[in-house]
């Protein structure tokens, strides 16, 4: 990631706690920096007499049920009021997107799946184009111990190897119809762990996986969410909280 280097030395600390807690603690951080990057980039006295005026154009179409040519009147005007808060509210979108694009991408790269732990046996996964046919070759650097032979025939669309390793950074290497394609893997404690997929253009060989365990944070009434939807739970809670503390039109 681009900005890896950047960010790691200021969110690194969350990932010595539980990644619930780290993204918690990272979903009220980026809301209060979402809410205060929109209060200062709005006129909040205008918001505030378009949102008085949105409310009062719903108690009048209410009020107008009999009447549906009126109602229809009323609903244009308070359309055009929500565009202009629309509208309003885009600049600050505009300050805020990059800045939480870039801090979804760390949060990707950290918390999408569990890490590979020493002496966790676990699965490397090779994905073919259709009709390719001939031996693929795995070769292991020192400190990693493979389950299996390591030259395997392609009779199907995928073939795995199982692996395990002391703790360490590691290049695998797979030799296919002459040509070599290589992955990184990390083996830690720590909660770290690399991009799991990679993608390979023009070749038999359609994409290499590492295939860590999805991290599940939270059991919400048995739909268990990743980091992102544990995020946008706690978002939404933050953002109504910090709305009202700070009053924010």
């Amino acid at each position: 990631m681009v900005f890896e280097s950047i960010l790691n030395p200021i969110f690194d600390p969350l990932l010595r706690l539980p990644t619930l807690w780290a993204v918690i603690i990272l979903s009220f951080l980026i809301s209060v920096i979402i809410t205060l990057v929109y209060k200062y980039t709005t006129d909040q006295n205008l918001m505030k007499d378009l949102k008085a005026e949105m409310k009062e154009f719903q108690k009048e179409i209410k009020e107008l049920k009999q009447d549906p040519t009126k109602a229809m009147q009323v609903q244009k005007k308070s359309m055009q009021t929500n565009m202009k808060y629309m509208m309003h509210s885009m600049r600050s979108t505009l300050y805020s997107i990059i800045p939480i694009i870039i801090i979804f991408s760390w949060m990707t790269a950290n918390f999408a799946y569990d890490p590979i732990i020493p002496g966790q046996e676990f699965t490397t996964t090779v994905l073919f184009e259709e009709n390719a046919d001939g031996m693929i070759e795995l070769s292991v650097p020192e400190g990693m111990i493979v389950d299996g032979g390591l030259s395997k025939g392609v009779d199907s669309s995928d073939v795995k190897w199982v692996l395990s390793g002391v703790e360490g950074e590691y290049l695998l290497e797979y030799i296919f119809d002459g040509k070599k394609y290589t992955k990184d893997v990390l083996i830690s404690t720590a909660h770290k762990y690399k991009n799991p997929i990679k993608k390979i253009k023009n070749s038999p060989i359609k994409m290499i996986k590492i295939d860590n365990t999805q991290k599940k944070l939270l059991n919400l009434f048995g739909w268990k969410l990743g980091w992102l939807g544990t995020y946008i739970i706690f978002s939404i809670i933050f953002s109504i909280l910090v709305r009202k503390v700070i009053k924010v039109y």
